[in-house]
């Protein structure tokens, strides 16, 4: 099969298009043809040494993906060939071979039927993010108390975007922090009350005087790191929470914890790989649950061919508006 093989650490330029022998069902597993895989960013960490995995090189990166079931392991029961399937959160792309190739194969306990009214290419890409976004969202020890203000950095990308669906459709105020002004009009169409730009450098005497004296930021999922981080923990207000997702523009310089004491801020790392077969299986129909109060559905930002997974990783890094897809085996 035709396979994107990582040959070693370094970067996505130590990526090429070659075969890999394909995949075999062990027992509890399926292999499915990949219509769509999608892309992430820590596929990217991955590739350049900055995550937690150990594969075996030549690697095939890939967390996320829709197909169809091509041949069945022993003990499973509850699919069968020709079924089509979405991968949930798994060590697949991590530590086992990914979605990037032709075929995959996968534990049963990690694959779910495809959402009622969704497509191929909004299923494809929805599993990581959505769990993190809930993930992000649920893992206080007290749930949110509906209203709560929730600020989300790089808003426009996979996780930003579920994370504002999610927070409205659970009955928050979103916020929407996002590079440029051209995805504006689409993050308020999605239900943010306000969007503002990280590079205006009044974006958060704006934020102050949208919510008033009397609010403040009570929830932060934080996609971004860098310097604006500082930027974000001055609108927390008391017993505020802030959920750790990405670091797209690396550390957080002079960090400052006395910052924290007197409004007592908990800072809280999300990873959805702490989530067990079954937990994933539960936060996924919680989530679809929780989307089905408002209708929402992923947003696709573009689906480039097989061949071109480079110029996908561009678009990744330039900032899309919700998933960047390819297609693998499309169905005709």
């Amino acid at each position: 099969m035709k396979a994107w093989l990582l040959d070693g650490l370094g970067g996505i330029d130590r990526l090429r298009l070659g075969d890999a022998p394909d995949p075999v069902a062990r027992d509890g597993e399926v292999v499915l043809r990949v219509h769509y895989a999608a892309l992430n960013p820590a596929d990217r960490y991955l590739a350049e040494g900055q995550y937690p995995a150990r594969p075996t090189f030549p690697h095939i990166l890939g967390r996320d993906g829709v197909g169809t079931v091509v041949a069945i392991g022993g003990g499973v029961s509850d699919w069968k060939v020709g079924d089509r399937a979405l991968l949930l959160r798994s060590e697949i792309g991590v530590n086992r071979p990914g979605t990037l190739a032709e075929k995959v194969a996968v534990p049963a306990e990690v694959i779910a039927r495809l959402p009622v009214g969704w497509t191929e290419t909004e299923s494809a890409g929805a599993p990581l993010v959505y769990l993190t976004a809930y993930q992000a969202l649920t893992q206080w020890c007290e749930p949110l108390k509906t209203g709560s203000v929730v600020l989300v950095t790089g808003a426009s990308g996979g996780v930003g975007v579920a994370s504002i669906q999610l927070a409205i459709a659970m009955g928050h105020r979103a916020i929407a922090l996002s590079r440029g002004t051209a995805k504006r009009d689409a993050l308020l169409k999605l239900g943010a009350q306000l969007v503002l730009d990280p590079n205006d450098t009044q974006w958060t005497r704006r934020c102050r005087e949208f919510l008033g004296d009397k609010q403040k930021v009570d929830v932060a999922i934080d996609n971004i790191g860098g310097e604006g981080f500082n930027e974000v923990l001055g609108l927390l207000g008391y017993d505020a929470k802030v959920a750790l997702v990405g670091r797209l523009a690396g550390p957080v310089p002079q960090f400052n914890t006395a910052a924290l004491f007197f409004r007592r801020i908990t800072l809280r790392g999300v990873f959805v790989g702490s989530y067990a077969p079954p937990e994933a299986q539960a936060a996924w129909k919680a989530t679809l649950d929780v989307l089905g109060r408002t209708g929402a559905r992923p947003l696709v930002d573009r689906v480039l061919p097989f061949e071109r997974l480079i110029d996908a990783f561009e678009r990744l890094r330039q900032g899309p508006l919700g998933k960047v897809l390819l297609a693998v085996n499309p169905p005709s």
